[in-house]
């Protein structure tokens, strides 16, 4: 459903836009073009060319666009309140009624246009005529109102239906990539009401030019609520959410989980401000944040387990239900390729889109010559052509094999739930089920490993445990009822992600949306993509 309405929003402006350019004697067929027709577009409107830069920001997108809609529909004479209302929240309404009917192309008012010298002397004069009409306001009130509105307006598109987002990270290669820009749907799963409603526009959880002043209010919250949508997550879905461990970090270090640090610091290490190995060298942590569900860090991964699916991995082939799960199109591994010769950088770029830069790009590399072998992510049907080229010797996939018990050391806890009782690797892991509202679990020592922090923290109760025994908000008690469904999600780049093999659970109230739309790409490297440009994500 929500492919259907993003192609027929982008098949309106393709309607309308030739009408609305023949109306004001531009040339028709120019509205057909991509990019060029919003070129003719803001110089319809008399606006400066560089205001298509701001479409490829997101967020400034969206308001760029309603303040279009608007001044378009102003130009056509449109100018009471109901005519704005309409042209910000129902413009394939609007757009069309300007394009097919009377309407005549009036452009902007007397007001809107620029004054020469004598007409600003004669400013107050004009003024004064002009104050008797009830329609006037002046052009500063009016672009002021438009902006208002245009805020307004974007807010709620972004909390209800749809928001850009930005792939960061290499975790979906090769299905997303990083320097990919997509459109987040919310009405995919039904949008969720904000947790803090009054907060910054279009600021996540810091305010701008700041590095931990939060962006909203910490003291007014609402209790989770999402409204209907289109359908529930299924499995392969490729889902936006707030990172469930993202609700406390370390002020320097917010790119990395708060309990993962804990687990490789100790806490009281982390809480005396002491040095730790954070992504970017070593740092002191700073103080600690906590923050709320929808203001934690978004993550991106595709969705391979629902809610009473039992996942297993082993030898890095994934297992829901007993049966081998449906790989992505294009997942990556790790493979060690041995040669008697190097590669050529220029053919790795040109045949598998492998570049020498670790930092900045999905695809890097490491060469390791006394061993004589390269390190590669890369897809399987890549693993196969390679093995055809004359210079390697073998390639050998690489498997992270299931540690022993007496292996598992009690600083390195990496895989879920982060226990010595169940040691386990990214290829070889589980099996783990994934919980579901309404379902009732036995609660003991095996078990609670699982679900202490469902429990605690993602379903708020009040756990305590003593003498092997649990006590929930005050009750003794051996089960426990879920009241939320969760999910199973993983990156398609299986040896190059962070996800629920390593911290668990995804609640349901952490789910933003579906990613359906790739409306701009630019490799961070080689620049604009323009085969991912207006493709669907798969």
């Amino acid at each position: 459903m929500e492919y259907i309405v993003l192609i027929i929003v982008i098949a309106t402006y393709f309607v309308v836009l030739p009408n609305i350019f023949e109306k004001t004697g531009q040339n028709k067929t120019m509205g057909y073009v991509p990019v060029y027709n919003v070129i003719i577009w803001l110089r319809v409107l008399k606006k400066p060319w560089w205001w298509i830069l701001l479409f490829l920001v997101p967020g400034v997108n969206f308001l760029m666009l309603i303040i279009l809609n608007l001044i378009t529909v102003n130009y056509f004479g449109l100018r009471t309140a109901k005519d704005n209302a309409l042209a910000i929240f129902a413009p394939f309404y609007m757009l069309p009624k300007v394009a097919f009917k009377a309407y005549k192309f009036t452009g902007p008012m007397a007001y809107d246009k620029r004054l020469s010298a004598r007409e600003e002397k004669e400013m107050s004069a004009i003024d004064k005529a002009k104050a008797k009409n009830k329609n006037y306001k002046p052009r500063w009130k009016e672009w002021g109102d438009a902006i208002v509105f245009a805020i307004i307006a974007a807010t709620i598109i972004r909390t209800f239906l749809l928001e850009a987002y930005t792939i960061p990270s290499p975790s979906m290669e090769g299905s997303m990539l990083v320097g990919d820009y997509l459109f987040v749907s919310k009405m995919s799963y039904g949008p969720k009401l904000p947790n803090t409603p009054v907060a910054f526009p279009f600021a996540h959880h810091t305010l701008p030019l700041t590095q931990s002043t939060p962006s909203f209010l910490e003291w007014f919250t609402m209790p989770y609520f999402r409204l209907p949508g289109f359908g529930d997550v299924k499995r392969n879905d490729i889902m936006v959410f707030n990172f469930p461990e993202g609700d406390t970090v370390c002020e320097n270090a917010q790119d990395q989980s708060y309990y993962d640090l804990v687990r490789k610091h100790g806490r009281n290490h982390l809480h005396n401000n002491n040095i730790i190995a954070g992504n970017n060298g070593m740092v002191q942590p700073g103080k600690i944040i906590v923050r709320p569900v929808d203001k934690r860090e978004n993550y991106i991964k595709r969705c391979v387990g629902i809610p009473g699916d039992v996942i297993e991995i082993k030898n890095r082939q994934l297992f829901v239900n007993g049966e081998k799960a449906q790989d992505p199109e294009k997942i990556f591994y790790s493979y060690q390729v041995f040669v008697n010769s190097t590669f050529s950088p220029i053919i790795l770029e040109k045949e598998f889109d492998i570049v020498l830069d670790n930092a900045h790009h999905q695809k890097g590399y490491n060469y390791f010559p006394r061993n004589r072998f390269y390190s590669f992510f890369m897809s399987r049907s890549d693993s196969a052509k390679m093995a055809t080229y004359k210079n390697v010797i073998r390639i050998q996939p690489v498997i992270q094999p299931k540690p022993g018990f007496h292996d598992f050391r009690k600083e390195a806890l990496p895989t879920f739930p982060n226990d010595p009782q169940y040691p386990g690797s990214r290829d070889n892991f589980g099996p783990v089920t994934v919980p579901k509202a309404g379902v009732t679990v036995e609660l003991n020592a095996q078990t609670i490993p699982f679900y202490r922090r469902i429990i605690d923290l993602y379903e708020a109760n009040e756990l305590q445990e003593r003498n092997g025994k649990f006590i929930i908000n005050g009750q003794e008690t051996t089960s426990y009822t879920f009241k939320m469904d969760y999910y199973w999600l993983m990156g398609d780049n299986r040896h190059n992600s962070q996800d629920s093999r390593f911290w668990g659970f995804v609640p349901e109230d952490h789910v933003v949306g579906k990613a359906v739309f790739i409306w701009y790409s630019k490799d961070p490297n080689t620049g604009i993509r323009w085969n991912r440009i207006l493709s669907f994500p798969k």
